[in-house]
């Protein structure tokens, strides 16, 4: 009898495990007909009515600024205006198309950020949950998930510190590292931290590339796999992909990124461009607004997550800048604006969500030169405030009042 007890509380109990395990199980989310329908009647655009302000200024930035991109203004729901201007590789002189996908750079942390909320609303990860619970020879104490997604732990930049490695001990360059191999470079080497946990805000790629692990480790699936099926494709972003120069021998786009401002320095990919969540993701200006259609219509991620990633976890910048999960952030003039910048190996963008008045602006550059230092018109036209920390004084003042 004491044996017949014993055997059906250890299958009871197998049996709550089980359960609990499958109500923790990844749930995708499920796109539906109608919101394909939705999307496709939001990206038409006819070219013929585009914003002749936002047209006339894009076109005088081409000119006079040597802007050479991909840009998409959309205002309420609708595409007020896109464009593809310039060269997709200059050496070939292949023009660029609309739905050619540019490196994203660090405009690829607001979608990392959205993987781990969204594993956090499954309840799979924990805001103040220890690195070391996902990594236990991860050399740092204290380092939370939270930390990581406001850059609040403290870390170096491996960007950097692996660089430093491979050059010294001339490794092969061409090779591409995984998330995971920089993880045990870090967990060997034991890199000095810029600072202790939760000091001071200090941005670097270090903390998106451990979430990215992070991601892997727990989903059991390689990240490229895990967005695709998670974030791109529940948003309807077919042209969206994880390219890592670990999986592909040459990343498969059109667009080369032109770095020091001239046509003369392409960029060659290595190494480097191996470890992703803190860039590596590979979009379209289109692709981007049906990410931000997505996060404005919750198919991702909880309406009070998704509000934890708009809110500042660090202390304000010129009064009116912040940073949140994986969101740059300004507010000011009424007006709630997120946002990312980004630049990697001859790319560089900018990518702005105005919550407020419900306008999208992507821009996409592969020639890194200052032009998108000169948008102040472009936002104005747009309905948006100037989203430039040197318009603004200390205390918080626009610098044209």
């Amino acid at each position: 009898m004491v044996r017949y007890l014993f055997v059906l509380i250890q299958s009871l109990t197998l049996s709550v495990f089980i359960i609990s395990c499958s109500s923790n199980e990844t749930k995708k989310p499920v796109r539906t007909a109608e919101e394909d329908k939705s999307d496709s009647l939001a990206m038409i655009y006819d070219e013929k009515n585009a914003d002749k302000r936002i047209d006339a200024f894009m076109k005088n930035l081409h000119r006079t600024r040597n802007f050479n991109g991909n840009v998409l203004v959309a205002r309420k729901g609708k595409i007020i205006y896109q464009n593809a201007i310039g060269w997709a590789d200059y050496l070939r002189r292949d023009s660029l198309e609309i739905d050619y996908q540019f490196e994203l750079a660090s405009v690829s942390k607001p979608m990392t950020a959205t993987a781990v909320l969204m594993l956090i609303d499954q309840g799979k990860i924990k805001l103040e949950q220890n690195v070391k619970d996902f990594f236990p020879d991860f050399p740092y104490e204290g380092i939370t998930v939270k930390m990581l997604l406001s850059h609040r732990s403290g870390m170096m930049n491996y960007v950097y510190f692996v660089d430093g490695i491979w050059r010294k001990e001339r490794k092969d360059q061409k090779i591409g590292i995984t998330n995971q191999d920089v993880m045990r470079i870090i967990a060997d080497r034991k890199p000095t931290p810029y600072t202790s946990p939760n000091r001071k805000f200090h941005y670097n790629n270090s903390n998106y590339m451990v979430l990215a692990a992070i991601v892997e480790k727990v989903s059991g699936m390689k990240f490229s796999q895990f967005m695709k099926e998670n974030i791109f494709e529940p948003s309807g972003m077919k042209n969206t992909a994880v390219y890592s120069k670990a999986e592909y021998d040459k990343i498969p786009v059109k667009v080369i990124g032109h770095d020091r401002g001239t046509w003369r320095y392409s960029v060659v990919q290595n190494f480097l461009d191996g470890p992703v969540g803190d860039k590596g993701i590979y979009s379209t200006v289109r692709d981007l607004y049906l990410f931000d259609r997505a996060l404005k219509k919750g198919n991702l991620v909880s309406k009070a997550l998704l509000d934890s990633a708009y809110t500042g976890h660090n202390d304000l910048v010129r009064g009116h800048f912040n940073y949140g999960y994986g969101w740059r952030l300004f507010n000011g003039g009424g007006h709630r604006v997120v946002y990312h910048t980004g630049w990697w190996h001859g790319f560089r963008h900018i990518y702005l969500r105005d919550l407020t008045a419900d306008v999208t602006i992507v821009l996409l550059t592969n020639l890194t030169n200052g032009s998108l230092h000169q948008l102040d018109e472009l936002f104005k036209i747009a309905g948006m405030p100037v989203v430039r920390k040197g318009a603004y004084t200390g205390g918080g003042d626009s610098a044209e009042d």
